[in-house]
C-alpha cells in the first residue's frame, strides 16, 4: 500500500452507448442500447437512460426490447470505439509511462512514476484535469478513482460513476470498505457471494470480523487468504505498462443453428482468418489452435491441437481448425463457433509454412489459389459478433452505422428491411436532430462510410506540448 493515492483508475461512462449518443444528436438524453440485434444477441452497453428500465450488460437483447421497446438499438461500431480509446490512452500516457489498459475504456495509471502526483492534493488536481481533457478531446465523460492500490482505485472509480471522482485517503480503507457489499471485492461473484451470505457475511466488515481462518474454512486456503487481504484493503500489485497477451480468439453466435456440415466448415475457415488477422495485429504467433463449438443443446465442446512451432499463417490455422472440427459431432446443430490461438510468442518458425504447403499438396490442392504457402487468403472484412458492418458489397445496412449519400451527405442507419433503408442525416456537430429519409437498399448514391470525429479537438490538446 502506498502512503499517497497515486494509483488512478479511469473507467469511461457507458462507453459504447455514450459514444453513439455523442455521434447522433437525435439520441442524446434518450435510451440507447448497443449489442447484437439478432434473436440471440446480448446487450454490450446500455446508456444510463436505458438502465433506468433495468437493462444491463450481458442481458439477452430480446429481454431488453421487452423492457424498453422504444429505445434505440444499435450494432456496435468498433472502429469508432477504438479511435476514441486511442485518444483517451494518449491522454493517460502524458501522465505516466506506466499505463495499464484493461479494455478499450478502462485503465490504471501510476501517477507517481510519471511525476504527476505525490500527495492527495496533486492527485486530485491531476484527476480533475484528466476528466476535463477527456471531455474536450472526445466529448465523453469518464469516472476516476484515486487510491494507494489498484483494487481500491477501481472500487473508487465505481463509486464515482457517472462522471465523478472519488479519492480514498490512505489509512481510511477499512472504514470506507466496511459497509460495502462483499460483491464489491474482485473475484466475489454470485456463487461466492451467496455462500458467504449463508454464513452470515454480507458486508466487507463481516469478512474482516470473521478473520482469515474462518474464510479459509469457508472458501478454501488460497481464496480465503486472498479474500481476507482484500477485505483489509491490502493490494500490492504494481501498475504494469504491458500486460502479456495469453491468447487471441474470435467467435460468432448464429441466429439459426447451423446443420449443414459444409456451412459449418466455411464458418470455421472464416473465423480462422479473422483470428489470424488479430494475431498479426498484435505482433504474435502461436503454437496451439483451439476450436470451440456450442451445440443446439448448449453443450460446449473445446478441442485443441499443438503444432511443432508457432505460426501466424492463415492456412495453417484453417487446416488445424478443420481437423479439430472433423473430430466433433455437429449433426444436431451448432449455435456458436470459435477459433483461437494460444501459446503465443513474438516469432514464427519458417518451417511451418513449408509444412502447410506440403499438407496442401498432399490433399491434392496443387498450385494456384489453394496452395496455402504461395498465396495469402482473400482479405475479408473483420466481423464483430452479431454483425458484419464492413460488408458493403452485400448492401447490408447495420442499425447505427455511418453512411454517406451523394446528395444529402453524412448520416446513420436508423433501420432497414423489405428492400428499404432509413437514414437520419446528421453529424456529431449538428445543432439539431437531422432529417430522416428512406432509400432502396441498392441505391447507388448511398454507401457505408467511416465514423466522423465526435468533436473538433482543440489544437492545444491534439498533441502533447513540444
Amino acid at each position: 500500500m502506498r502512503p499517497a493515492p497515486t494509483v488512478l483508475h479511469l473507467d469511461m461512462d457507458a462507453f459504447f452507448a455514450a459514444a453513439e449518443q455523442a455521434a447522433k444528436p437525435s439520441l442524446r438524453g434518450k435510451p440507447v442500447v448497443v449489442g447484437g440485434l439478432g434473436p440471440r444477441g446480448v446487450v454490450s452497453t446500455a446508456s444510463y437512460e436505458a438502465r433506468r428500465f433495468g437493462i444491463h450488460s450481458a442481458m439477452p437483447m430480446a429481454q431488453a426490447r421487452r423492457l424498453a421497446p422504444n429505445a434505440a438499438y444499435l450494432v456496435p461500431r468498433f472502429t469508432l470505439y477504438r479511435t476514441v480509446s486511442e485518444q483517451v490512452m494518449e491522454l493517460l500516457g502524458r501522465l505516466s509511462p506506466l499505463v495499464e489498459p484493461l479494455s478499450l475504456d478502462e485503465a490504471f495509471v501510476d501517477l507517481e512514476a510519471g511525476g504527476s502526483a505525490c500527495d492527495s492534493a496533486s492527485a486530485r488536481a491531476t484527476g480533475e484535469r484528466l476528466r476535463r481533457e477527456i471531455r474536450a478531446v472526445t466529448g465523453l465523460t469518464g469516472s476516476v478513482g484515486l487510491a494507494g492500490s489498484k483494487m481500491l482505485a477501481k472500487i473508487a472509480s465505481e463509486q464515482a460513476k457517472p462522471d465523478g471522482l472519488v479519492l480514498m485517503e490512505p489509512g481510511t480503507e477499512r472504514e470506507l470498505l466496511g459497509p460495502m457489499s462483499v460483491r464489491t471485492l474482485p473475484g466475489v461473484g454470485p456463487a461466492t457471494g451467496e455462500h458467504l451470505r449463508r454464513a452470515g457475511m454480507t458486508t466487507i466488515a463481516d469478512l474482516t470480523e470473521a478473520g482469515e481462518d474462518e474464510l479459509v474454512r469457508l472458501v478454501g486456503k488460497a481464496h480465503g487468504a486472498s479474500l481476507y487481504r482484500m477485505a483489509s484493503g491490502h493490494d500490492d500489485r504494481p501498475v504494469v505498462a504491458e500486460r502479456e497477451t495469453k491468447s487471441v480468439s474470435v467467435e460468432d453466435t448464429f441466429d439459426v443453428d447451423l446443420h449443414d456440415r459444409v456451412r459449418v466448415r466455411t464458418e470455421v475457415d472464416r473465423l480462422a482468418d479473422r483470428c489470424v488477422q488479430r494475431l498479426r495485429r498484435s505482433g504474435h504467433s502461436g503454437r496451439t489452435i483451439v476450436l470451440k463449438v456450442r451445440r443446439y443443446d448448449f453443450s460446449t465442446l473445446t478441442r485443441s491441437e499443438t503444432l511443432r512451432g508457432p505460426t501466424d499463417d492463415a492456412g495453417v490455422v484453417r487446416e488445424a481448425a478443420g481437423r479439430l472440427l472433423e473430430s466433433l459431432d455437429t449433426t444436431g446443430g451448432v449455435r456458436l463457433l470459435g477459433v483461437g490461438v494460444t501459446g503465443l510468442t513474438d516469432y514464427t518458425q519458417e518451417d511451418l509454412f513449408a509444412q502447410a504447403a506440403a499438407d496442401a499438396q498432399a490433399t491434392g490442392a496443387g498450385d494456384g489459389a489453394d496452395a496455402v504457402a504461395d498465396k495469402e487468403p482473400e482479405p475479408r472484412p473483420e466481423r464483430e459478433p452479431e454483425s458484419d458492418p464492413g460488408a458493403a458489397t452485400e448492401r447490408h445496412w447495420p442499425a447505427g452505422h455511418d453512411v454517406r449519400h451523394a446528395e444529402y451527405g453524412a448520416g446513420w442507419v436508423q433501420g432497414s428491411g423489405v428492400g428499404r433503408v432509413t437514414v437520419r442525416f446528421e453529424e456529431p456537430t449538428s445543432v439539431v436532430p437531422g432529417r430522416v429519409r428512406t432509400f432502396r437498399t441498392d441505391d447507388p448514391d448511398l454507401e457505408l462510410s467511416e465514423p466522423l470525429p465526435l468533436v473538433a479537438v482543440p489544437p492545444d490538446l491534439a498533441a502533447p506540448p513540444a
